[in-house]
């Protein structure tokens, strides 16, 4: 099943759900020491449980640069999965794309964009147009 962030009508679509979980899973295993949405409660419980208020926006965009930063320290072996079953691994194991040097390009999209790229284009729709963001499973 396919995940996005729906902005009024526009669709920016992220990946598979479970790759979009591992996404949100690396950030608070390894940026969120006190546990999930501690550190980034807009970005891990808002956004991620569906909707992000347009009015956030520019705070989340500022936590997704932080992010993008704090994650390039991290080689890609260092992916988590499922942070509810850590046991879990990526389906391709540790076959990836060698321009994969660490987590913060780790999630791309079946076009090649980051996360982080596709993110930073929809909030800043989200902000231009005044439009909450959706996380929707399509």
């Amino acid at each position: 099943m396919a995940v996005g962030l729906l902005v009024d009508c526009f669709y920016y679509e992220l990946g598979h759900s479970d790759f979009v979980h591992s996404f949100f899973s690396t950030i608070s295993y390894h940026l969120e020491k006190e546990g999930w949405g501690t550190k980034y409660p807009l970005l891990m419980n808002e956004l991620y449980n569906g909707k992000l208020s347009w009015i956030d926006v520019s705070d989340v965009k500022a936590d997704l640069i932080e992010i993008e930063q704090k994650l390039l320290k991290y080689s890609p072996e260092y992916v988590v999965w499922d942070i509810d079953d850590l046991s879990k691994a990526p389906p391709w194991g540790d076959k990836i794309n060698p321009q994969i040097k660490s987590l913060a390009n780790y999630f791309a999209t079946a076009n090649g964009r980051t996360f982080f790229e596709v993110m930073g284009v929809a909030m800043d729709v989200a902000k231009e147009d005044k439009y909450d963001i959706k996380l929707k499973h399509i």
